[in-house]
């Protein structure tokens, strides 16, 4: 149940995002991200949707991202494409396979069927924004198209 204070729309970096209807707001569970969703499924695991800004010039570039994104994939099919949204470049990136979920440099927990649906919405002043869906691949494929308009309009809202 939504309560008053779970945002629908909210800002990372320079742009503003919303909610699309039924995901859920979750408070981050990590300092590091900067907004957190669930995105709950008909069975099983729901989808985990977060959100990362670090500053200008700051959490790498974007295909190092995209490298580490496909490397918590094993036994992969990946895809990678961009579009110029607003004069925003975002890139998108799918994976799936076999994916280990957990901290960089602490134990990992192999998720076997799962899916990635990634944006990079690049801003050279206040920094790029990295927007993450992991989830059962079921899951993830059928909420691609409200993830993916849910970041095309986060970059038309740029300012």
């Amino acid at each position: 149940m939504l309560s008053a204070a779970d945002p629908v729309e909210f800002s990372v970096g320079a742009f503003a995002f919303e909610r699309p209807s039924g995901w859920q707001w979750i408070v981050p569970s990590s300092t590091m991200r900067k907004a957190q969703l669930n995105v709950p499924g008909d069975s099983g695991d729901p989808a985990e949707v977060t959100f990362f800004h670090f500053g200008q010039g700051q959490g790498g570039g974007v295909q190092a991202n995209v490298d580490r994104w496909f490397g918590q994939f094993q036994d992969a099919k990946t895809s990678q494409e961009e579009q110029t949204v607003n004069g925003v470049r975002v890139v998108f990136v799918t994976a799936e396979g076999t994916f280990f979920s957990g901290m960089p440099g602490g134990p990992l927990t192999p998720k076997t069927g799962y899916g990635l649906r990634g944006a990079i919405l690049e801003d050279a002043v206040a920094g790029d924004v990295f927007v993450k869906m992991t989830g059962p691949a079921g899951l993830v494929v059928s909420v691609t198209e409200a993830f993916d308009a849910m970041v095309r309009a986060a970059a038309e809202s740029k300012r």
